[in-house]
């Protein structure tokens, strides 16, 4: 045990042996283990132990900062977010008033883009000024920060009333909240959106922090947030229109904590594709819509939502895995192009730039 910066740490002497960054244990070029784990003596102690040294019985010294003890101890962990956010109703957001960022400065400056990235990151949500209103464009914008992810909806997409595929989304009916791609084993991390042409009237998008209304729900039945933590779920598209032929099944649970510190990262929430419930069994499955019915509730509540009309020459940009989207219904010729992007790549982007990712 050892207690520092008010914290009370308790280290393994395994966890310590494994972690040794001496020369002949890690690689600090390629910042790479080279201990062989499996090698270590699971019962190995120390002949001595000193606030700044840790001693193997074979004389190998392991040395380690107080700081980076803390910070990766599991009790420093648990104190620690992982990704630090701002939670929002719409009152929230709009007296933030968070500036676009204009797409010259997006795509030419790091201080754009960085500025870019930590709104993304706080809010959820971000947008894009003066951009050209091509597919071809908004592509550009889309790769400034991440790897386009291709699904069975393709690389880049053109969005229509045409009902040219199997989904609700594309006819001019009014879509309530949701996240995309719940039927992904990994649903994807980022969307973007661009209209580039509406003639005629409705079709405003509606966006609500999700990780707003869960945390709601935390304060309120703790017990109910534990139950839509843990209980896994199957979601469901099955198409078979024109040539597109797919059926896919992603299981989860609706929100996805990180156990150590119970911090939200995921929710994942469409009462469209959700499938046949059938991974519940029958004494849970009614607290399960009671929990599921309060989390509804909260993300129904019309203060938590922000209405947004998108329009030629601006982009928006939704972390997929946290703000719920949908529209109102609308009227006339309605043209969206947008795209996937893999979370990986644009969280890598924000690392590189020195923001907490």
């Amino acid at each position: 045990e050892l207690r520092y910066a008010n914290t009370l740490m308790r280290l393994d002497f395994v966890w310590l042996r494994d972690h040794c960054r001496s020369a002949s244990c890690y690689n600090s070029k390629t910042n790479q283990r080279s201990l062989d784990t499996a090698s270590v003596d699971l019962a190995i102690k120390p002949q001595a132990v000193r606030v700044d040294e840790t001693t193997r019985p074979d004389g190998h010294v392991t040395r380690y900062g107080l700081e980076w003890l803390v910070k990766n101890s599991y009790e420093g962990q648990k104190q620690q977010v992982m990704h630090p956010r701002i939670l929002w109703n719409a009152d929230i957001y709009q007296q933030a008033q968070i500036p676009s960022v204009d797409c010259r400065s997006f795509l030419e400056t790091d201080e754009g883009l960085k500025e870019f990235l930590q709104n993304f990151l706080l809010y959820g949500i971000a947008f894009v000024e003066n951009v050209t209103p091509t597919k071809e464009d908004t592509e550009v914008l889309a790769e400034r920060i991440s790897l386009i992810r291709e699904t069975i909806y393709g690389r880049m997409w053109y969005f229509t009333s045409d009902f040219s595929r199997g989904d609700t989304a594309y006819t001019k009916l009014a879509l309530d909240r949701h996240t995309d791609t719940t039927y992904f084993q990994e649903p994807c991390g980022i969307q973007v959106f661009h209209c580039l042409k509406h003639e005629g009237t409705g079709g405003r998008t509606l966006l609500v922090d999700g990780f707003y209304a869960a945390e709601q729900v935390l304060q309120q039945a703790p017990d109910q947030f534990e139950l839509l933590s843990k209980v896994p779920l199957k979601h469901e598209y099955v198409e078979n229109v024109g040539g597109c032929h797919n059926h896919m099944i992603g299981v989860g649970p609706v929100l996805n904590v990180y156990p150590w510190n119970n911090e939200l990262y995921l929710i994942r929430y469409n009462n469209y594709d959700r499938a046949v419930i059938n991974t519940v069994p029958h004494d849970v499955v009614r607290r399960w819509y009671t929990a599921h019915r309060t989390l509804t509730t909260e993300l129904r509540r019309p203060e938590n939502e922000l209405w947004v009309k998108l329009k030629p020459g601006k982009a928006l940009f939704i972390d997929n895995w946290r703000v719920l989207h949908g529209r109102e219904a609308f009227t006339g010729y309605r043209q969206l192009c947008g795209c996937y992007l893999t979370r990986d790549d644009v969280l890598n982007t924000a690392r590189l730039l020195g923001l907490q990712a």
